[in-house]
């Protein structure tokens, strides 16, 4: 089942995911399918991994300062 089901929730946030629903013209559960769908797709891209960047000024700066004359 989905990590956001509807009977979990309370009635203050079940009354405004109704209200959303019935906005986008679906069903309570149709629309919290949906809504998870959406949260996994936008979690997706982030867990990429990111590329490596190059050391910053002042980490040069220290590894300059360390190495032998």
């Amino acid at each position: 089942m989905c990590a956001m089901d509807a009977t979990k929730l309370t009635p203050g946030q079940r009354a405004y995911e109704e209200k959303r629903a019935r906005k986008a013209g679906m069903s309570l559960n149709a629309w919290m399918r949906d809504k998870e769908k959406r949260a996994e797709a936008e979690a997706a891209p982030a867990a990429a991994p990111k590329a490596e960047r190059k050391p910053g000024f002042f980490s040069r700066l220290l590894e300059r300062a360390n190495k032998p004359l």
